[in-house]
């Protein structure tokens, strides 16, 4: 049985719904990976994060919808010189471990043919996070900012397109 999913253009009327959404997907990977209840950037759970950064006006923001209902969202800062950057990308974890994570980025790169790199950053405490990027969406880490910090260390990747 095939399931539709689809790149939506991100709403104010979606925000509700995937602020929750979100809530969920950052704290899963906070119990996962630190032990703790909650946790997540400013305003993940309060839709702040989403209106700041998912309604900025440069950026290019969508929901991801799987036959017809929200199960995530994606941010993206598109480039004039096409070196892009993945501001965010998350799934509720009800749809985590079955693909839609990766189709979804394939769905990304399609979208944007002229893109020369991909950039992104990650936490030094999410191993999900690293495999997914690197083993999944075939992205590099390039540098990692404070290596000994777990809780403020970020890899920073990068995926060239050919």
């Amino acid at each position: 049985m095939d399931m539709e999913l689809e790149l939506i253009k991100l709403k104010e009327s979606h925000i509700s719904e995937l602020t929750k959404i979100m809530e969920r997907a950052f704290d899963e990977d906070t119990r996962i990976h630190l032990g703790e209840e909650k946790g997540g950037p400013d305003g993940y759970d309060t839709g702040e994060f989403l209106r700041k950064w998912g309604m900025h006006k440069d950026a290019s923001s969508y929901c991801i919808s799987l036959d017809g209902q929200l199960i995530g969202a994606v941010i993206l800062w598109i480039k004039e010189d096409n070196n892009n950057f993945l501001g965010n990308i998350f799934l509720d974890p009800l749809y985590e471990n079955q693909g839609f994570g990766k189709k979804v980025w394939n769905m990304i790169e399609e979208k944007y043919p002229d893109a020369k790199t991909w950039n992104t950053e990650t936490p030094v405490f999410s191993s999900r996070n690293h495999n997914f990027y690197v083993n999944k969406c075939g992205f590099h880490i390039i540098k990692i900012e404070n290596p000994k910090n777990r809780l403020e260390g970020q890899y920073i990747m990068q995926k060239i397109m050919k």
